[in-house]
């Protein structure tokens, strides 16, 4: 009788896998390799012109009665874009009553970076798509919890034993690098 529901289980798992789509199960597989790596030591700031000084530690701030803050708030202009602190994968895009619009990433170590409160999502972006610290997800706002209060990210990270303090993961981002090179004229209308 044991055999016979091991082989009944087996059965099971093997149509469910059937079942998945190629797009599934090539998603799947990237996650469980995102599993095997370290997690990132250092994350980049998500946001380009504020640095880590900048930004209030926020973290296990109460909230209400019997919930502390379970991540970093970051302020900025509503439409302020929005980048992946990591490389990794989108793991979710959706909306919920706290975090309003809100944009997950998983990265090395199954760790997964969560942004929200966003005005917006960056055009395009997809359950799957790899993504890496240049990639914009959205815009700053105030959705969910944060309306009546001022434009920010709530930054948090999670790991599979619950959230941490992504405040000691951020470094400031580089500045852009700015040149002093005209573009070279375009010889398009020259006889």
């Amino acid at each position: 009788m044991r055999r016979i529901v091991k082989i009944l289980a087996v059965l099971a798992v093997a149509l469910f896998i059937l079942s998945l789509s190629r797009d599934t199960l090539l998603f799947y597989a990237r996650v469980a390799k995102l599993y095997t790596q370290e997690p990132d030591s250092k994350i980049a700031m998500p946001l380009q012109d504020v640095s880590k000084k900048a930004v209030a530690d926020t973290w296990h701030a109460p909230r209400g009665t019997g919930r502390l803050h379970e991540g970093q708030d970051i302020f900025a202009p509503r439409g302020t874009p929005i980048l992946s602190a990591t490389s990794g994968l989108v793991y979710r895009i959706g909306e919920n009553n706290l975090g309003g619009q809100t944009v997950s990433v998983i990265g090395s170590g199954g760790r997964v970076y969560y942004y929200a409160h966003l005005d917006s999502y960056a055009a395009g972006l997809e359950v799957g798509d790899r993504v890496s610290t240049r990639t914009v997800l959205g815009y700053v706002g105030t959705t969910g919890n944060a309306q009546g209060t001022p434009p920010h990210l709530h930054f948090g990270v999670y790991t599979l034993k619950g959230a941490i303090n992504p405040l000691p993961l951020l470094t400031d981002r580089p500045a852009p690098v700015l040149t002093k090179n005209k573009p070279k004229e375009s010889r398009a209308n020259e006889p």
